[in-house]
């Protein structure tokens, strides 16, 4: 589905103009001149203000900018607060239409302030619906419902006709982003009565466009374009270049959605060179998804890829733009564009070009620990290009840049005119006015036939399959087959991407082309049997062999011929979404674990992990256990009581005596004083409470045995070391109920430890608290003292508690202490007490492990 355009408010009225600005000599443009009165210092603001209205109008965003930048300045000299605050009101609005986010609400909320401080109610009311569009722009609806709410019952009590209809079309739009089409229209009815009522052009334009958005969502798509053309003409009288940019994105949705295809390009790329002109990127990065998404459906995806590309670089670097914003505001606008990631993905898949979309499936996890954190580096944070694509942009940029020439022109020369009765316009002005015409409609045709064009041709050749083998990759698309081969002859990387109606598989080996299989699952299904693993994996009295199965049939089997070939020993895996709450070592093939075959070490993304510092010789362990006491505290809204894990504290006591250079601390003794020292450690071992909240990185926490709690907000923050190569934290746990989130928790938290500086972490999935979790890191460090690889001593530690046996890593049983459970209907599988997964799968390595 294309994404369309909601306009945000009437100009009128979202514009914080007041009193009539005096006419000042023309020559009073370039600050104050000394001498000057207060008045006429006051007047020469005025004028600015204006006129940086006039730029915003005709969607000169960065010439308003700087004139109210000018007027701000000397409102503020002449402590004038109420120009202040209008002229920080505007520079808001013009930030917001540049979708400069942060800077949009900052300058809102020091607009909102001043005017509550000197009790102006109309400009209260306004700022508050300006607030409310930068959360819908974001998309924070309920957030902005509530600033439409207050504003329009101010505009009420002051009987501000303009106010009123400017938030009632803002309830229209958050109500229509919540899919409740019919109270939305309802809303736009009554704006677009009082825009016609009080004459408010631009307000009558946008609820006529809105109302088209709703009826187009309702799928009454005529009815749309006819909505969609009254405003683009209104728009086009008067000179609105954004509403018009608007209007012509939404007119191509609705052609589209008629299945009429070139009228749609056509719209789609006039409404594409309206926003570069206006420096528009949101619309421009909207307005290139749709066209990449509708080349898509008309098979031409090399064209389709190189659009949505664009798209994707565009967004990025708006993302780039809102990292200071709360992480609440980034997560609901990275939500409401990450298809566009996983769009491209599949499409460059669908064209086996895998190294790319592995790329895009980075870019795609680095996202999504934004969401989560703050300030996450990434090595590459846009879609490359490949030579082709780079010279078919260049030429695509060239009639843009004609056609952004031409309408600049055609607008202004239409709006001088329809200020000038048709028998006082010059013939001069007349044959210009159908000259420009003429010339949009050539451009109209010549981007129509662009595709067609021989040295197109000839280049979107050099994209097909058959021909990507010959294209030399561009140099930040690292070819992960060499390295692996450095790395771990026989490790293979696997991703997933889930996506609507199936499941991709990208498996890249040492030395060889990656390979791309399709599983034929839907997200709906699979997101159901995560769920119902999860729950059996949690449960000791549990079957989770059915799941298990599922799972190993749509995640392993369709690449066991290519795992075979590879010689695969270790999966180096990179889990997409969902599959971040489930550990790939406890899948079935109906006779055995993964884990029993293969080593599974997870990492966050190809740009983040470092592979290429060893391991220090002499383990060197820091251990921490909280096994006695009670603590009772509130993270946000969520109430936490935990007790002392006694078996924490004997799991620490066995782990001295295997690894006889281990600095222990029990309870009091641990405690935040500890921090500091770890860098003096190989390991820093934690055997403790802590919880990973969905959503929540400030409520995210390691509990140590004093009683303090360390977040993850202050481990981004404040943790820096230099010599740890593991982290592990032994009894944490992820919150998950009825409703699966993306597993950003678990990303974000594996990311910071080695943002940190550790090179591998290792966490549980859930909390085990009856000595199992004892049995497997004992097994675990015996392994590890063994000159074990960590992922290697994982596996074997595992392999210990499923079999019950040992030997292989010279322990002895006699050493693990455990609660017996009598566990009824139960399969032979996992009669075991410790054989079953609920005890040996919940670890898992994140980061170097090999």
């Amino acid at each position: 589905m294309g994404l369309s355009f909601k306009v945000l408010g009437s100009l009128s009225a979202v514009l914080l103009v007041w009193g009539s600005p005096a006419v000042v000599p023309t020559s009073m443009t370039g600050g104050v001149v000394q001498g000057q009165t207060v008045e006429e210092r006051k007047a020469e603001a005025d004028r600015l203000l204006q006129q940086g209205i006039e730029q915003f109008r005709v969607s000169n965003f960065r010439g308003a900018l700087q004139s109210w930048e000018q007027a701000l300045e000397i409102y503020r000299e002449i402590g004038n607060r109420k120009g202040e605050a209008n002229s920080l009101g505007n520079l808001g609005l013009a930030y917001r239409n540049l979708g400069e986010y942060q800077q949009a609400i900052d300058y809102f909320q020091q607009s909102l302030t001043i005017f509550q401080e000197i009790g102006d109610r109309q400009g209260e009311g306004a700022s508050l619906g300006n607030l409310g569009t930068a959360y819908d722009s974001l998309g924070e609806y309920q957030q902005a419902i509530d600033y439409y709410q207050q504003s329009l019952t101010i505009a009420r009590e002051i009987g501000n006709r303009n106010g009123e209809g400017n938030s009632l079309m803002g309830l229209g739009n958050a109500y229509s982003s919540l899919g409740e089409y019919q109270q939305a229209i309802d809303y736009y009815q009554q704006s677009l009565t009082i825009a016609r009522a009080i004459g408010d052009r631009s307000g009558e334009a946008n609820s006529l466009m809105n109302l088209g958005n709703a009826y187009r969502n309702l799928g009454q798509y005529q009815q749309a374009i006819d909505y969609y053309q009254q405003s683009l003409t209104i728009f086009q009288e008067i000179g609105y270049r954004e509403g018009e940019g608007n209007s012509l994105n939404n007119l191509g949705l609705a052609y589209r959605n008629l299945g009429q295809y070139q009228q749609a390009i056509d719209y789609y790329q006039q409404s594409l060179t309206i926003f570069q002109e206006i420096g528009n990127r949101a619309g421009e990065a909207t307005t290139l998804s749709n066209l990449g998404k509708l080349l898509k459906q008309q098979n031409q995806p090399q064209l389709a890829i190189i659009f949505l590309k664009q798209s994707v670089n565009i967004t990025e670097t708006i993302r780039r733009d809102i990292r200071e914003l709360d992480l609440n505001l980034q997560q609901s606008y990275t939500e409401s564009i990450a298809s566009r990631y996983r769009t491209l993905a599949d499409l460059l898949l669908s064209q086996n070009r895998l190294l790319e979309a592995q790329q895009i499936l980075d870019l795609l996890k680095i996202q999504e620990l934004e969401n989560y954190l703050s300030n996450v580096r990434g090595v590459e944070d846009q879609a490359e290009y490949l030579p082709p694509e780079q010279e078919i942009n260049q030429k695509y940029q060239q009639l843009l840049d004609r056609a952004i020439s031409i309408g600049q022109e055609l607008a202004q020369l239409r709006q001088t005119l329809g200020q000038i009765p048709l028998n006082q316009q010059t013939r001069e002005q007349k044959q210009r006015l159908t000259e420009l015409y003429n010339q949009q409609k050539q451009l109209i045709r010549n981007f129509n036939q662009f595709t067609e064009r021989p040295d197109v041709v000839a280049l979107l050749q050099q994209l097909s399959p058959t021909a990507q083998e010959q294209i030399i990759q561009p140099g930040d698309l690292r070819d992960l087959s060499g390295n692996l081969d450095q790395i771990d002859p026989n490790a293979v990387l696997l991703y997933p991407l889930i996506l609507e109606d199936r499941l991709e598989l990208l498996l890249t080996a040492p030395n060889t082309a990656p390979i791309r299989r399709t599983v034929n699952v839907s997200r709906a299904e699979l997101n159901q049997t995560i769920l119902d693993f999860r729950q059996a994996l949690t449960n000791p009295n549990s079957n989770p062999l059915p799941p298990a199965q599922k799972l190993y049939n749509w995640l392993i089997k369709p690449l066991e011929n290519d795992l075979t070939a590879a010689n695969a020993k270790t999966l180096i895996y990179s889990p997409d979404a969902q599959l971040r709450y489930i550990p790939l070592a406890a899948l079935h093939d109906g006779e055995q674990w993964l884990i029993e075959r293969l080593r599974v070490n997870n990492i966050t993304a190809q740009s983040v992990d470092d592979w290429n510092t060893p391991d220090q010789e002499q383990l060197r362990i820091l251990a921490g256990a909280f096994a006695t006491g009670k603590y009772q505290f509130n993270v946000g809204e969520r109430q936490f009581q935990f007790s002392g894990l006694p078996f924490a504290g004997k799991e620490v006591e066995v782990l001295a005596e295997t690894v006889p250079n281990t600095q222990q601390v029990f309870d009091g003794e641990f405690n935040p004083s500890i921090i500091p020292q770890m860098d003096n450690f190989s390991v820093v071992h934690l055997a403790t409470h802590a919880a990973l909240v969905r959503g929540k990185p400030e409520e995210s926490f390691i509990l140590l045995g004093d009683g303090s709690r360390i977040s993850l907000r202050d481990v981004e923050e404040d943790w820096q070391f230099n010599n740890i190569d593991l982290i592990v934290l032994s009894a944490c746990q992820t919150g998950l109920g009825d409703n699966l989130g993306n597993g950003e928790e678990i990303l974000g938290f594996g990311y910071l430890m080695q943002k940190a500086g550790a090179r591998a972490a290792i966490a549980s999935l859930w909390s085990v608290d009856d000595g199992g979790t004892q049995a497997l890191m004992n097994a675990f460090y015996a392994a590890l003292t063994q000159g074990m690889s960590k992922a290697e001593a994982l596996r074997q530690a595992q392999m210990a508690l499923i079999t019950d046996d040992y030997t292989t890593i010279g322990g002895e049983r006699g050493l693990v202490e455990v609660r017996a459970r009598v566990r009824e209907n139960v399969p032979d599988a996992v009669q075991s007490r410790l054989g079953h997964p609920y005890y040996w799968a919940p670890f898992i390595l994140i980061g170097n492990g090999l």
